[in-house]
């Protein structure tokens, strides 16, 4: 092996492992949640999405809800503090279960995208996702499952 090419063989090396390392960083930030059923209602804590960073408190765009009951995770966005919209996770193409990015949840199996109001943006997809009314009470998100 060359010099040149040997040089250039460690640095694409270190580059996939910076970005891999990146990658998992950012994975480990965004976890599922377990929470409790009450009824027909999953109750989330509103301080499941603050960030306290020493004396600031910001708050998570969104987070992802599950519990063992549902066979699809949910994903709550903050629109503001008292505006949430909840998502099923569950693609209306085939039924795989979505990922988060950002403002967007996407399909791994056929690239379907839907933004964070649930409307269908891409397809092969041809209908928005399920979306569940969100009530705010008492500091507590309480999602109505009813008719699930």
């Amino acid at each position: 092996m060359e010099r040149l090419q040997f040089i250039k063989s460690c640095g694409a090396i270190c580059i996939g492992g910076v970005a891999i390392s990146a990658l998992f960083q950012n994975c480990a930030s965004i976890k599922m949640l377990d929470r409790t059923i009450e009824g027909d209602n999953l109750i989330v804590p509103v301080q499941d999405f603050e960030i306290r960073d020493k004396e600031e408190l910001r708050f998570k765009k969104y987070i992802i809800v599950q519990n063992q009951q549902l066979k699809y995770p949910i994903c709550v966005y903050r629109n503001s503090a008292s505006e949430y919209q909840a998502l099923w996770m569950r693609c209306t193409h085939q039924g795989t279960e979505l990922q988060v990015f950002g403002d967007a949840l996407q399909c791994p199996a056929h690239g379907s995208e839907f933004s964070k109001d649930g409307s269908l943006t891409q397809g092969p997809a041809d209908k928005p996702l399920r979306t569940f009314p969100v009530i705010l009470e008492s500091d507590q998100l309480k999602i109505s499952l009813k008719a699930l």
